[in-house]
């Protein structure tokens, strides 16, 4: 990729100059030349850091509130359905401006397009837009891990322009885990040799690679005879790779337990070197035979600095882990609620831990909850709009449990979840005798070579 003009700034309604308290640019002469021979008589210059300010907070609706309909912006000729801007200013349209709001603040990255930009070129088409929502998303992760008031954030901030230095240097990203390099730059304090500005720090240590297995079961349980339970297994296979001088290759073998159900819908990440075909063939449409491959599935790689996805896939299980009722019932200002959940006897009753959660949307906060759990314990989260019912490391020994209660609702305020669905006649909750809710508990499932 090569990018970037950068910047981040917190979101607010007040004065502009006010913005600039929390904002941060990063701007790269080298990718401005690059720009300017890519691009020709299309080539548009970065404004001053006040113009492309008050351009982008334009773009995104963030001034003149009282201005709720700009044609130029808002008119049915100029809907979009991205994250990427056409920014004016003085000497044209500046594009393409990849910006996205989150946890009140504005992360924005100006990606380099290796070719004119009259006419646009399909955004699939510019690897620089892939890139730059990778570095972003670090630099997300950076600011909101373990921030906890204004003088963290501030100190957080001040100490971009040095991991930037190193993540991307000369406009091109090489590492998007800001929170790894910065863990690096500690221990490479008392070091008396110094690296280049321009290179990224090399891993001194014991060479050691991480892997983490994520799965997610999707379950849509009806209660009726009539009509079939859906559910449906999506895991994520998460690397990180320590390796000391030139990169190496790195194989990650994953087998399945003796009664494991094969994976299928296998994704790979762009470094794995080579694959057998029957891991990519095997397919969630097909119907499942005694045929289907089911491993060892070994991924050959060359690991990238960071941590990355090694792979996705999905996979058919006789039956979800734990089957569940939830029922809704209203009555005049009151939510009547009835939760009964039960570990099916095949999975491991052992987890690291284990909670249900419910949210409400399109309601006030909860003022009153009157409630009664055969097991563990309920409590509400503090923006009073989620009940959490933590079941803790295991079921007892029945396996069942249950939950019923009571729920009432003061007045609504913004601070309040919406959901745009589940509002007026499609409020299905006051009608369905069944909801979606989450269940959080943390197992493993593959073994790992």
């Amino acid at each position: 990729m090569e990018d970037t003009d950068k910047m981040k700034c917190k979101k607010t309604e007040r004065l502009s100059s006010y913005l600039f308290n929390f904002c941060k640019i990063m701007r790269y002469p080298t990718v401005e030349k690059r720009a300017k021979a890519f691009n020709g008589a299309s080539y548009v210059t970065v404004p001053e850091d006040s113009v492309f300010l008050k351009a982008l907070l334009f773009e995104l609706k963030l001034t003149d509130p009282d201005k709720n309909f700009v044609e130029y912006r808002d008119s049915c000729s100029r809907i979009n359905k991205t994250s990427v801007y056409a920014l004016p200013t003085g000497g044209g349209d500046l594009w393409p401006v990849l910006a996205f709001q989150k946890s009140g603040f504005i992360y924005v990255c100006l990606p380099l397009v290796e070719q004119s930009l009259k006419p646009r070129p399909p955004l699939i088409s510019i690897s620089g837009i892939s890139q730059a929502f990778a570095l972003l998303s670090g630099l997300l992760v950076f600011i909101n891990s373990s921030q906890k008031n204004e003088a963290e954030m501030s100190a957080k901030v001040g100490q971009l322009p040095s991991l930037l230095m190193q993540a991307c240097p000369l406009g091109t990203p090489l590492d998007t885990d800001l929170n790894g390099l910065l863990d690096n730059i500690h221990v490479s304090t008392n070091h008396v040799q110094k690296q280049p500005v321009w290179r990224i720090s090399t891993y001194k240590g014991k060479p050691q690679v991480n892997v983490c297995i994520t799965e997610k079961v999707k379950s849509m349980q009806y209660d009726k005879r009539d009509v079939a339970d859906m559910w449906q297994v999506y895991g994520t296979v998460t690397c990180k790779c320590d390796l000391e001088g030139a990169t190496s290759n790195v194989t990650v073998s994953l087998n399945l337990p003796a009664n494991g159900s094969p994976l299928q819908d296998i994704l790979v990440h762009p470094c794995v070197t080579s694959l057998d075909s029957a891991v990519l063939t095997s397919c969630s449409v097909d119907v499942m035979d005694d045929s289907a491959f089911s491993g060892p599935y070994k991924l050959p790689f060359t690991p990238p600095s960071d941590l990355f996805n090694l792979c996705y896939y999905t996979s058919q299980v006789p039956l979800p882990p734990i089957l569940g009722f939830y029922q809704l019932k209203e009555e005049e200002l009151q939510l009547k609620l009835t939760v009964n959940l039960k570990l099916h006897e095949s999975v491991k009753n052992a987890f690291e831990y284990c909670e249900a959660r419910i949210p409400f949307f399109n309601r006030g906060p909860v003022a009153h909850l009157e409630y009664k759990v055969s097991y563990g314990q309920l409590d509400v989260s503090r923006e009073k709009s989620l009940l959490v019912w933590v079941i803790g490391q295991k079921f007892p020994k029945s396996l069942d449990i249950s939950l019923t209660g009571t729920v009432t609702f003061g007045s609504t305020s913004k601070e309040q979840p919406v959901d745009p669905i589940c509002s007026g006649s499609t409020a299905y909750v006051k009608k369905a005798p069944s909801y979606q809710f989450d269940i959080f508990a943390h197992q493993g499932r593959c073994n790992l070579d």
